[in-house]
């Protein structure tokens, strides 16, 4: 005699994707899925950060890197380092969490730094929670943003001095 269905058979659901991030700063917003983002290179990093709440924590996070993914979308191939040294990159999460890093804070032609839209943490895909920015270099977690939303790539502004 069979088992009934979902006893002793393993049962899989489909996980429906998460919402795609929006990339604005460039002449149009795109939308990307993390689906998309396993269009670029896929670069792996172990990254350990200190959690206010959760004390240290140590993730492997595979992902593009944010500076390939913004290049591609905001700035034309054309533009000049000193025209790109004086734009933020602000990341948003689904619960509203932030942070702002320096265009030149990640552009190889400055720091360099690299940061990762992960689409996998620990060897599990985001696809239903979203991606989630990686600041390997960075001793506090606050800017690892889970399920991004929003990326934004402004110019800074000066005010009158």
């Amino acid at each position: 005699m069979d088992p009934a269905p979902g006893i002793g058979t393993a049962v899989h659901h489909p996980v429906p994707a998460a919402p795609p991030l929006r990339v604005i700063g460039g002449a149009v917003p795109v939308l990307l899925g993390v689906d998309h983002l396993r269009a670029w290179e896929q670069r792996a990093v172990v990254t350990t950060y200190s959690c206010a709440t959760n004390g240290p924590r140590r993730m492997h996070c595979v992902g593009p890197l944010l500076y390939d993914v913004l290049g591609s979308h905001v700035f034309a191939a054309h533009a000049t380092r000193k025209a790109r040294a004086h734009h933020l990159v602000t990341v948003v999460g689904r619960d509203g969490h932030l942070a702002v890093l320096s265009w030149a804070e990640i552009d190889p032609d400055f720091t360099g730094a690299p940061a990762l839209l992960a689409t996998a943490v620990d060897h599990h895909p985001l696809d239903a929670l979203g991606p989630q920015l990686v600041v390997p270099a960075d001793a506090c977690g606050a800017r690892h943003i889970s399920a991004i939303t929003e990326l934004r790539v402004t110019a800074a502004a000066v005010g009158p001095g």
